[in-house]
């Protein structure tokens, strides 16, 4: 009796032995359901959002599969009196955290959130709004842009002018005589310009082109301006908001317009009496303009910044001694626009 006992004892412990052995293997990492499981939800997520896509290319992923199985090769030592069978969890969560630390935000997203057919009185037309979006990231507002195909059509001609070797292997979706307004051409259409203002952020020298990055922040410039001129401060805040953000998104934080987009800000949050964030937006121009000696919007920035700072009760010496060094090398300060008559004077073009 107590031999059949050990007998079935050894046999049962013979079996768990060889069924931890595959989950510790490094080998076996293909049959984890995980991934399985998550193209079939993301196949889903892509139904559910009616066509948007992920520009993550099969070139990544197999890339990014390639790695985890490397990863899952080199076995951490087992810590006495665990089980083999959490082996692959540990493995799993470690290969999870270095590859948050890996994916860091690098690539900008183009998502179409919506589509809507608008009637004028003289045309019609699909208007698309796509958001930017900073991959591995959250932000908090939106940066969101709103376009319709003749303004993709006229972007992609002014760079096929340009750069003519690079747009040769860029697609664009073509002129459709009929049927224009039909769900399933703007759904296409829709995905289509996702992949081509993706494929067009790709490419280096159209990435910093004027042409390309005007598509984005100048019509927001523009009708904040406007919005500015008029008084509606409250609107025109918004506007220049999105202005900034976008130009975040985009990388451009240190050109002319963005510092357009500041002065804006500062002076609709100064006329709507949120002086701190006024303030705030004069601060981080003149970090900007810290190497800058000559710059137009200088010298409106500091008056702007110690004003604002003595009113909010900050301290404003270094722009006053700023100040004091452009009147030494003879800059007529009393001539110089205020940061408000700036705004309204300037061409955006």
């Amino acid at each position: 009796m107590a031999a059949r006992i050990l007998h079935r004892l050894r046999h049962a412990l013979a079996g768990e032995g060889g069924r931890e052995e595959p989950a510790g293997g490094g080998g076996e990492a293909e049959d984890c359901p995980e991934s399985s499981e998550l193209e079939d939800d993301t196949e889903g997520l892509s139904t559910r959002l009616s066509g948007t896509l992920s520009f993550t290319s099969h070139e990544d992923e197999e890339e990014e599969e390639g790695d985890g199985a490397s990863e899952e090769l080199e076995e951490p030592p087992q810590a006495p009196g665990r089980p083999g069978g959490s082996l692959l969890t540990r493995q799993l969560q470690e290969l999870w955290r270095r590859s948050r630390g890996s994916l860091a935000p690098q690539r900008l997203l183009f998502e179409v959130t919506s589509a809507s057919v608008v009637n004028e009185r003289s045309s019609k037309y699909v208007l698309y709004t796509i958001y930017l979006i900073r991959s591995g990231q959250f932000d908090k507002a939106p940066a969101t842009i709103a376009r319709r195909y003749s303004d993709f059509e006229q972007l992609n001609r002014r760079l096929r002018c340009r750069f003519s070797c690079d747009m040769a292997s860029v697609a664009f979706p073509r002129k459709r005589l009929r049927r224009n307004f039909t769900a399933e051409t703007i759904a296409k259409r829709s995905r289509a310009f996702e992949q081509f203002l993706s494929h067009l952020h790709s490419i280096d020298e159209i990435r910093r082109s004027p042409e390309f990055l005007e598509f984005f922040f100048l019509p927001d410039l523009q009708a904040a301006q406007r919005l500015t001129c008029t008084g509606m401060y409250r609107e025109a805040l918004a506007t220049w908001a999105n202005a900034y953000r976008l130009q975040d998104r985009l990388g451009v934080c240190n050109s002319g317009r963005f510092l357009l987009t500041l002065a804006g800000l500062a002076v609709c949050h100064q006329e709507l009496d949120q002086l701190s964030e006024a303030h705030g937006c004069c601060e981080q121009a003149l970090q900007l303009l810290e190497t800058q000696g000559s710059h137009p919007l200088l010298g409106p920035f500091l008056q702007a910044h110690v004003h604002l700072a003595w009113k909010v009760g900050r301290d404003k010496r270094r722009s006053e001694a700023r100040l004091q060094d452009l009147r030494e090398a003879g800059l007529p300060l009393q001539q110089q626009p205020s940061l408000k008559e700036y705004l309204i004077k300037e061409p955006l073009e």
